[in-house]
């Protein structure tokens, strides 16, 4: 069995600024994070022993008993950073350059009179942070969620990890169902989640199977496991290298390895490790059948 990594894997720049940020907090137990910091267990119970508090995903209501509060690379809106500074709070903010872009494209769509859809997942915390400033909006996940809408003019941004195939298809299914309105596109996917794409439906020429390592709810992550099942190949989601099970690797021949943009490198360089020991028992097993036959 062989094993081929994908060009481009891991950590994007947003995620690795925003690790940056919290590992130089001096004072982490009074600093809670609005949300998860990057949809990765193992990094956030490294956070979480350091002495951060951390809200829940669906815990973000509540308002945070520490005196400051880290807004995560997924953003907010402005309307929560309100509520945080009326409080009283210091905020610690990490937003990706990238997500807030997205902000700034809605609300200057919605400026222009246009009914906002976000192409993206209902629930997500950089969608909720998106949708949270704005009065007239609709979320679609996909070409199948498109309808007529009644206004004249639409206006239409992505969720940042949306995969672009999904954005292209979803955008012909908005203008194909809506042929008489005015409808503006801003493309916010960002170049880290095209990259890893690209990267993986070059390599599933190559491959027969492949990994995928990242968060389960990581919709980056989640959006490559996708990519490589619609190509066809057999994937393997994992979020380390102990959820691996060698037995899904017999008869194998060529293996592809990517990662999402909230994966840490030390965990794709154990999930490869784990790959090449399992390599070598297969390779090993392979010669001694041979040999004995």
């Amino acid at each position: 069995m062989r094993i081929i990594r994908a060009e481009a894997m891991g950590f994007c720049f947003g995620v690795r600024d925003a690790l940056a940020v919290a590992d130089a907090v001096d004072q982490p137990d009074l600093v809670t994070i609005h949300g998860e910091l990057v949809h990765n267990a193992g990094v956030l119970a490294g956070l979480e022993k350091r002495g951060f508090r951390m809200a829940g995903e669906n815990d973000r209501r509540e308002l945070p008993a520490t005196p400051a509060v880290l807004i995560t690379a997924h953003g907010v809106s402005d309307h929560e950073r309100e509520r945080f500074t009326s409080a009283g709070k210091r905020l610690i903010d990490t937003t990706c350059p990238l997500v807030l872009r997205v902000h700034r494209a809605a609300q200057s769509l919605a400026a222009d009179g246009r009914h906002v859809l976000v192409i993206g997942r209902p629930g997500h915390v950089e969608v909720l942070g998106i949708v949270e400033d704005l009065t007239d909006f609709d979320v679609v996940t996909g070409p199948d969620d498109v309808r007529r809408y009644p206004q004249a003019k639409l206006g239409v941004v992505c969720q940042t990890t949306t995969a672009p195939r999904v954005a292209e298809a979803t955008l012909t299914a908005i203008r194909r169902e809506n042929p008489s309105a005015d409808v503006r596109y801003v493309d916010t996917i960002c170049q880290p989640t095209r990259d890893r794409q690209q990267a993986v439906e070059r390599l599933a020429a190559a491959v027969s199977a492949m990994v995928v390592v990242g968060g389960k709810n990581s919709n980056n992550t989640r959006e490559l496991v996708a990519l490589c099942r619609e190509r066809g190949l057999a994937t393997c989601h994992v979020q380390s290298a102990a959820e691996l099970d060698a037995a899904w690797f017999r008869g194998r021949d060529v293996v592809g390895l990517t990662a999402g943009t909230s994966t840490p490198e030390a965990t794709i360089e154990e999930v490869y490790a784990a790959m090449r020991r399992i390599c070598d028992v297969d390779n090993k097993e392979t010669a001694r059948l041979t040999a004995e036959n």
